[in-house]
């Protein structure tokens, strides 16, 4: 049987492929560490991840665990829990940058996300400008006066930090803000980018989610589900344009991946199982053997402009 996934791209009529930037392994599909205190979805992390004083961050609970709760009901999302540290409401807290722990005081300002400049694995690329940020979130709050939290800021080439300091104000391009009281269920939330800067090109984005807006004020089991992050752009930008359908599917009759899509034949492909580990990568061909054990697996496709990324089921 064949099971395919399909994703849209947008070509410009000269054939140029127009690929806006969206974050890397923005469905929570691919996870390392599973088990572990680390364990975390790939291209995210927590305060097990974190930079500043080790000790503080030893003492530190998990706080970011795989689950198969989702809006779709397949695949994974992203559980961010308020845990207990010493009797302590610690939230939990995943951003696609990291996490620094400079003080066992939540609402210190030597605690924060940021984006490691020096590290491609804590910080993310963005030099696109999209309109808003969607993402599905499931927040089950102890308090109903509590408010979740998603943060995201566009920003130019810095080690920019949320909460911001005096420095990094200044090298904001744009931000989306979001805090949300407890859902009903999965919610699909979309928060636009305000552009008031003062900087005007960014080079990275910074997305944090967090259990509560305010630090440490959080209750001991507060549960923030996260899918399914999306970077939305202004087509109107885009003034003539065709639409081509890629797709990639596993022909488990002949163990074969196809390929279907001439603008992604040559790129590279990265093939991952659903641990996060890479088994195989190569040269995109129209038919790619492929002989693995029975489950699902997620294909990653490099092109000159963006990551897309498929998922695939072998029998």
């Amino acid at each position: 049987m064949y099971k395919r996934i399909v994703l849209v791209s947008v070509l410009l009529v000269s054939k140029a492929l127009v690929a806006q930037t969206q974050i890397g392994n923005s469905d929570m599909e691919i996870w390392e560490d599973l088990g572990a205190a680390t364990e975390s979805p790939q291209n995210w992390s927590g305060i097990k991840e974190a930079s500043g004083s080790q000790l503080f961050i030893s003492f530190a609970p998990q706080g970011i665990f795989q689950s198969t709760d989702t809006p779709t009901g397949t695949g994974f999302s992203a559980l961010i829990q308020t845990q207990g540290a010493l009797s302590i409401p610690a939230n939990g807290t995943m951003t696609c940058g990291q996490l620094n722990v400079g003080s066992a005081t939540a609402a210190d300002v030597s605690n924060y996300s940021w984006t490691n400049m020096g590290s491609e694995e804590f910080s993310e690329a963005c030099t696109d400008t999209p309109d808003s940020i969607v993402f599905w979130a499931k927040f089950i709050g102890q308090d109903p006066s509590h408010n979740a939290r998603m943060k995201a800021t566009l920003h130019d080439d810095f080690n920019y930090q949320d909460p911001e300091d005096a420095a990094s104000s200044q090298h904001v391009v744009a931000t989306a803000v979001l805090n949300y009281p407890s859902t009903n269920g999965w919610e699909r939330k979309s928060v636009p980018f305000d552009y008031s800067g003062p900087a005007s090109n960014n080079t990275h984005i910074l997305v944090t989610f967090t259990t509560n807006e305010i630090p440490g004020v959080g209750t001991i089991g507060d549960q923030v589900f996260i899918d399914d992050v999306t970077l939305i752009y202004n087509s109107s930008e885009i003034k003539e344009v065709t639409v081509s359908t890629t797709e990639v599917y596993m022909d488990n009759l002949t163990n074969e991946l196809n390929f279907s899509s001439e603008v992604l034949l040559d790129e590279r492909y990265e093939i991952y199982d659903m641990s996060g580990q890479k088994i195989a990568s190569g040269i995109v061909a129209q038919k790619v053997p492929f002989y693995a054990p029975a489950g699902a697996y997620i294909i990653h496709v490099n092109t000159e402009h963006a990551m897309k990324q498929f998922k695939v089921f072998k029998n």
